[in-house]
């Protein structure tokens, strides 16, 4: 009779739930909603090859005036 109390008083729980009940289906949650996980994605495929100095012309910084 020990033995069978002290296997099974493992399975009894010790401290109440707090909040709502999880098996409630009247209980507000929150909102779900969808957000993508490769949205900031851009296509790098393959370009036909221009001049390097077209190339560096698009990148390069506009000179600042001088006074």
């Amino acid at each position: 009779m020990t033995a069978a109390t002290l296997s099974l008083g493992g399975c009894i729980p010790t401290v109440p739930l707090v909040g709502a009940d999880p098996a409630d289906p009247n209980v507000p949650v929150a909102g779900v909603s969808y957000r993508s996980g490769i949205a900031p994605y851009t296509s790098m495929r393959p370009t036909a090859p221009s001049g390097w100095k077209e190339q560096n012309q698009r990148v390069t910084p506009t000179p600042k005036s001088e006074q």
